[in-house]
């Protein structure tokens, strides 16, 4: 004797089977939103916000992994990103950053590189470049004896002798 399935049981089935294919269909189909995180630290609830086209998160590594047109910001630190993608490691309080990065900082000082690695609590930056190529940085610096030289008329320069 087989066993009787109820009418809901059989309605369950078709519409989740509906469901599944139009749901995978839409992920990828609609891949290329940008996809928000923003990540605080324990004291002081400082954001940082990273947007890409995909991110994951692995609950036990603590680990957030930004994928595709990634733009970090972290206005406690000055600091705006774009890359390829990014890894914020929460744990080691450290951000690795791949692919064509560019960060500025203080909206003045910039790094381009292949790889950078953020140090948060050092507030350091580790940059490599790509094979065969360099790390670009620019800062912008302050030289006050070039300031007081500039308000300052320049010597005289002393006449040129015939020679015999």
């Amino acid at each position: 004797m087989m066993p009787c399935k109820s009418p809901i049981s059989q309605m369950r089935r078709f519409g989740l089977a509906l469901v599944l294919p139009a749901t995978l269909l839409g992920a990828l189909t609609f891949p290329s939103q940008l996809q928000t995180a923003t990540a605080q630290a324990a004291s002081g609830n400082r954001p940082l916000t990273i947007r890409s086209d995909v991110q994951e998160y692995d609950a036990k590594t603590q680990v957030i992994t930004a994928r595709g047109n990634v733009q970090m910001v972290y206005p406690a630190r000055q600091l705006q990103a774009t890359a390829a993608q990014a890894q914020y490691f929460s744990k080691e309080r450290r951000i690795d950053f791949t692919g064509n990065v560019y960060i500025l900082q203080q909206g003045n000082n910039s790094i381009r590189a292949e790889k950078v690695t953020y140090l948060i609590d050092e507030g350091r930056f580790v940059a490599l470049p790509q094979t065969n190529r360099q790390v670009e940085s620019i800062y912008m610096v302050e030289d006050s004896e070039l300031d007081r030289q500039n308000n300052v008329s320049a010597p005289k320069t002393p006449a040129l002798k015939p020679s015999n």
